[in-house]
């Protein structure tokens, strides 16, 4: 339940609450926007005793959370959040976070050029996995910690929030040391032991759609980062499995609007996993953005071709800058920066 407080109550008032709230045995969420301070109780409603809390001084009405997930649904909070990745780095708001990188850690020199190339062209994280989940056991798994440690020095070279993914819950301090923002990917979007730790960090986290999720289930994944205490969540749509074979992923564009309309959380998109084409990453990427998308995360790479892991769905940082420039277009005419 959501409790609303009245205009100008005091910071006692909501204390009064909150301790009420704790009382039943209920974790609380305050939420203070520009015209009201709401308190969300959370948890097992059996145990609330309405009229206590309807009486305390300042409490203008109790509201019932209708969505199954609570802290991230807009009954809860209406503004949108916006979340800090980095100094002045945000993702949310009226400016379209890019993040950039190549798909897998390869070679420290090659990611300074990247990382240097794209942060020229107004990138503000630097992605890049150093532990990669894949569906082949002989594939290329990663450079691991090492890895870590070529993305940490391209994040000194060029002030880009490091963005990379936790495989599993022993990672999560290792990765937490050089990482700005934990990256949960799609096969872990059910990993709800995983989702509990990254909520107990206090690093942003950006949580994947797994591809066969549907809308309700991809924000109640949220809800377990978030039910930690942890808030700085970004969504990111990565494309849907569907039956359609010529396309590596089904990228519905949908769900934009959609999580607008039923949470406060920012999405982002990944054209890159999202189609499996290189050449089809700009104009879903432009296409992401007219939609409402808070921001991108794009695959580049200097030799595609040669690159160790998905090549064939990986921009050359002349795309990108090319890209970078039509995304500014496209995000002023819907009222956006870039």
């Amino acid at each position: 339940m959501i409790v609303v407080m009245k205009p100008g109550c005091e910071e006692s008032d909501v204390r009064h609450v909150v301790e009420l709230v704790q009382q039943m045995g209920l974790k609380e969420h305050v939420i203070v926007g520009t015209d009201r301070t709401v308190v969300a109780a959370i948890g097992d409603k059996r145990s609330v005793d309405k009229g206590a809390i309807e009486t305390a001084p300042m409490v203008d009405r109790i509201v019932p959370i209708l969505a199954p997930y609570k802290v991230a649904s807009k009954e809860i909070q209406q503004d949108p959040s916006s979340v800090l990745i980095a100094p002045g780095a945000v993702i949310g708001g009226a400016r379209i976070g890019v993040i950039a990188g190549p798909c897998s850690v390869e070679d420290e020199g090659l990611l300074l050029e990247i990382a240097h190339a794209v942060k020229a062209e107004g990138a503000i994280g630097l992605r890049g996995g150093a532990f990669k989940p894949r569906t082949n056991p002989y594939s290329f798994q990663g450079m691991g910690e090492t890895g870590l440690k070529y993305l940490a020095k391209a994040r000194e070279a060029t002030g880009l929030a490091v963005v990379t993914e936790i495989m599993s819950i022993d990672q999560v301090d290792m990765v937490s040391e050089y990482a700005d923002v934990l990256q949960i990917g799609t096969r872990n979007m059910h990993n709800f032991n995983l989702l509990v730790a990254a909520g107990r960090t206090n690093k942003p986290i950006l949580l994947k759609r797994g591809w066969s999720a549907t809308l309700d289930e991809f924000l109640l994944a949220a809800e377990y980062i978030m039910n930690e205490g942890n808030k700085n969540v970004v969504l990111c749509e990565r494309g849907i499995r569907t039956h359609e074979e010529y396309v590596r992923n089904t990228l519905p564009l949908a769900i934009i609007p959609a999580v607008k309309r039923e949470s406060h959380l920012p999405i982002i998109i990944d054209p890159s996993q999202g189609t499996g084409h290189a050449y089809m990453v700009p104009s879903m990427s432009l296409a992401s953005i007219a939609a409402g998308a808070d921001g991108l995360i794009i695959e580049v790479h200097q030799d595609p071709e040669h690159a160790m892991t998905d090549g064939a769905q990986s921009i050359t940082p002349e795309v990108f800058a090319k890209l970078m420039q039509d995304t500014r277009r496209v995000a002023e005419a819907v009222g956006r920066t870039a």
